[in-house]
């Protein structure tokens, strides 16, 4: 019998959990931030890169709530490429296991490259801000780094090639599947 690899299954799942909040979506509800309804999301992102050193891989998601705070997610994190600079230095090709939410942000500056424009994401409706806890094996409920981290439906930085729409401070941008609900 062919065993599914951890990457392999985590991708599923997540595409599986995106896919039932598709379907759960009432189109003519209000928007999150203007009631007080948690805004859910869900994400993969396989290369997170634009940094000297380092690549990462992302999938996740969850609820927050711009206009409380609230903020519950979390996933699957690799480094696919040696990290090191940022927050994340020291996080070597292939470690990592999973990554949460410490809080919520209302925003950050963030740039795609190390000399890129500075640009200012927003949380909102179709995108998150957050301080994010990252965790290698044998490390345990002990965080082995945290750094901030975007997740959006949209481009955050259309003046660089190709879609932009997750970032991790230290390691850069990429392009992900997300979807907000």
């Amino acid at each position: 019998m062919h065993k599914l690899s951890l990457r392999a299954r985590v991708l599923t799942g997540v595409a599986a959990a995106i896919s039932a909040m598709a379907l759960g979506v009432v189109a003519a509800q209000p928007a999150a931030a203007t009631t007080g309804i948690p805004v859910g999301f869900g994400f993969v992102a396989p290369q997170v890169a634009g940094f000297p050193t380092g690549a990462v891989f992302l999938a996740g998601g969850g609820a927050y709530d711009p206009s409380t705070g609230f903020v519950h997610a979390g996933g699957a994190f690799n480094c696919t490429a040696s990290v090191n600079q940022g927050p994340l230095a020291g996080c070597q090709a292939h470690e990592g296991v999973r990554w949460d939410t410490d809080h919520l942000l209302s925003s950050t500056p963030f740039k795609c490259t190390a000399n890129g424009t500075l640009k200012t994401a927003t949380t909102g409706d179709d995108t998150v801000v957050v301080q994010a806890d990252f965790y290698r094996a044998g490390d345990g409920n002990n965080e082995s780094f945290s750094a901030q981290m975007i997740v959006s439906e949209h481009d955050l930085a259309p003046g660089v090639l190709g879609m932009q729409n997750v970032w991790v401070q230290g390691v850069g941008c990429g392009a992900a599947l997300a979807h907000f609900a």
